[in-house]
């Protein structure tokens, strides 16, 4: 049985089957719902509200009970009033009747702000993909060679290529296209070994993309790779979001669904074919003109992608199906570029520890850094951590957890128009002044915004802020002695620090910074700090000389927000910047020059993995980084800074 549900405001509308959630039915009929917890029914951020009666206009009835009983779940996170007012959540909720639903601002997905302001870099041009023009005597009774044979023998005689195979999709139409270019003809040979592509007459350019598959978000680059020029670049979100904001969610959704592993391929492919589809027709091209795409990701989106069994990257020791660097034809996985176009997948260093971090490594180069011991951090929802320098090379990884994402933060979004991205509060009066994406000029109270809630660079500077104002202390403890209106407790009795009034807002409620929400952050910048503390104690230093920090988030935090929450050990301010994301800057290395998979290979070859997880001192040293900046650790270089915040004792 199927019945019609439609969604306001998007006015989207279909026929969805008996049973299924209104979630469910969101992902088919093309409504973008919040679901940062992959729908287990635990964030309340897919709130939805049934509109109930007749509607003449769609002639349909929605009542109440056309959806299942309010669950448990529900009950535990949505207030009595909202229940009452036919609010839901849509995870939780099954359908069985005609349904209009609407979803509230705060509950619809906007389009995600993925790509990074970076560094300029210079990539040498050495492609693993090459055009060759070459021009062939006609076929006559005389000369009876192949139409290959004499595309071989051509390509020999002109160019010095030996023993080239070809992929059978392009012989298909070899004598064709031989004869269309009137013999002449453009071969695109991959490593000089393989010819993916023909074309009739000259064809002077080729394209490539270089792609970085994060966990919350995609970042693509269209490159010409015959002048190593990047023609346009591209992000989504990671359409494996649904099932999943974390690694681990997602592997234990491919586990406990029987045809788990194939969605989730299938939806990071569709998200690929989109951008690549996106990006060429933006620049006049097709996406049949791409003939390779690099791939970056960490290792379980690497399993995902690739759909490699993924259950055992989620159980000790997190053994991956294959760490060496490998090629794979863009048909076999679905991709839908160049029929017989190369995809290239960067090598895996060790556990979680991927191709985005030997990407982020082939970049940067710290590997030929002198006697500077350099740290960097791609912060992430898993966060890589490298130390060292040509000497040597240690990395980590750590579970940040989605929190410095927006996720576990009562009022935390995506980086979307509408999201707080930087925050100041004055430490006299407590009053704070916003900053919302879209929007150029800092708001205060009475200033009427767009501020729906707070993404991960505004997180940052909301906990560094409300710690140098002295409204929380350093063990994240609210301060209710204040005198100020923007502190209060909240329905659960917890307190809370108002950053938007809701007359203010753009979702007509109060957007606070919660207990909980200081809670979340302490743990995921304590994992990072802690990661960070162990690689320098293998390393035998006791000093940072430089931190970088990769990634599009690390792009927009503020570093001395950073510093002062500890995200990372004590280092010069003017020693600390922010490389954009670098991992995507590695992928488009290794499109444009075949060097840099060697380089790729041999980095996660030599580079030292630290399981710092199965140190004897690691909870200990976890409960002292949760403090701010940290509970024992020195900070010289923005002791300036916490001198001056109320009641702060080292």
């Amino acid at each position: 049985m199927e019945y019609n549900v439609i969604f306001q405001p998007s006015g989207r509308r279909g026929k969805v089957a008996e049973g299924k959630t209104l979630l469910t039915a969101s992902h088919e009929l093309g409504v973008d719902i919040e679901a940062p917890c992959g729908a287990h029914k635990v964030c309340g951020k897919c709130k939805v509200k049934l509109e109930t009666g007749y509607f003449e206009k769609f002639g349909i009835d929605s009542q109440a009970d056309h959806l299942s009983p309010v669950s448990e779940e529900e009950k535990k996170i949505l207030k009595p009033e909202d229940i009452a007012n036919n609010y839901r959540l849509a995870c939780a909720t099954e359908i069985k009747g005609d349904v209009l639903v609407f979803v509230p601002e705060e509950s619809r997905k906007a389009d995600q702000v993925v790509l990074d302001t970076g560094k300029e870099r210079v990539f040498t041009l050495d492609p693993a993909v090459k055009n060759y023009f070459v021009e062939m005597p006609a076929a006559t009774l005389e000369d009876h060679r192949s139409d290959l044979g004499r595309l071989q023998d051509a390509l020999k005689e002109q160019y010095g290529l030996e023993n080239l195979s070809i992929d059978y999709f392009v012989l298909r139409e070899l004598p064709n296209v031989i004869r269309d270019g009137d013999w002449k003809v453009t071969a695109t040979v991959l490593y000089d070994r393989e010819i993916i592509d023909v074309r009739p007459g000259f064809a002077e350019k080729w394209y490539g993309i270089g792609i970085d598959v994060g966990t919350t978000t995609v970042a693509a680059y269209l490159c010409d790779m015959s002048t190593g020029e990047m023609l346009i670049k591209d992000g989504m979100m990671n359409p494996q979001v649904r099932y999943g904001e974390d690694v681990l969610s997602r592997i234990t959704y491919a586990m406990m669904n029987d045809d788990g592993r194939d969605k989730l391929h299938d939806a990071i492919i569709e998200g690929i074919n989109t951008l690549a589809e996106r990006m060429t027709e933006k620049v006049g091209l097709k996406a049949e003109d791409v003939t390779e795409i690099t791939l970056v990701f960490n290792t379980a989106m690497h399993h995902c992608l690739l759909n490699l069994e993924p259950k055992y990257m989620g159980r000790s020791p997190f053994a991956p199906a294959i760490s060496a660097p490998f090629d794979v034809k863009a048909r076999d996985l679905g991709i839908k570029i160049g029929k017989a176009a190369n995809i290239h997948v960067l090598p895996v260093e060790a556990g979680f520890v991927g191709p985005d971090n030997v990407s982020v490594l082939i970049a940067e180069e710290p590997y030929k850094q002198d006697e500077e011991i350099r740290l960097i951090i791609d912060i992430g929802t898993n966060g890589e951590i490298d130390l060292g320098n040509k000497n040597k090379l240690l990395s980590t990884s750590c579970a940040t957890g989605p929190a410095l994402e927006g996720a576990q933060i009562k009022f935390g979004m995506r980086a979307a128009p509408g999201a707080i991205e930087k925050l100041r509060i004055d430490p006299e009066t407590k009053e704070c002044t916003y900053k919302v994406i879209g929007d150029d000029k800092f708001y205060g109270r009475g200033e009427k915004s767009n501020a729906k809630g707070i993404c991960g660079s505004g997180i940052i500077d909301m906990v560094a802020e409300v710690f140098k104002a002295g409204i929380i202390n350093k063990t994240g403890r609210f301060n209710m002695k204040l005198d100020t209106d923007r502190i209060r407790k909240d329905e659960n009795g917890k307190p809370e620090y108002i950053m938007v009034f809701a007359e203010d807002s753009g979702i007509g409620k109060d957007i606070t910074v919660t207990q909980g929400d200081i809670r979340a952050v302490q743990l995921a910048k304590s994992a990072l700090y802690v990661g960070c503390k162990m690689l320098m104690r293998r390393l035998g230093v006791n000093k940072i000389d430089r931190v970088t920090l990769a990634g599009a988030f690390g792009s927009f935090i503020d570093k001395e927000s950073s510093l002062v929450i500890g995200l990372f050990p004590d280092c010069d301010l003017d020693k600390v910047a922010a490389v954009g994301n670098a991992a995507g800057d590695g992928a488009q290395a290794a499109l444009l020059d075949k060097s840099k998979r060697i380089e790729a290979r041999d980095v996660a070859a030599s580079v030292e993995f630290v399981e710092t997880a199965v140190e004897a001192d690691f909870q200990e040293r976890f409960a002292e980084a949760m403090a701010f900046p940290h509970g024992l650790d020195e900070f010289p270089s923005i002791q300036h800074i916490l001198d001056k915040i109320p009641g702060y004792k080292k």
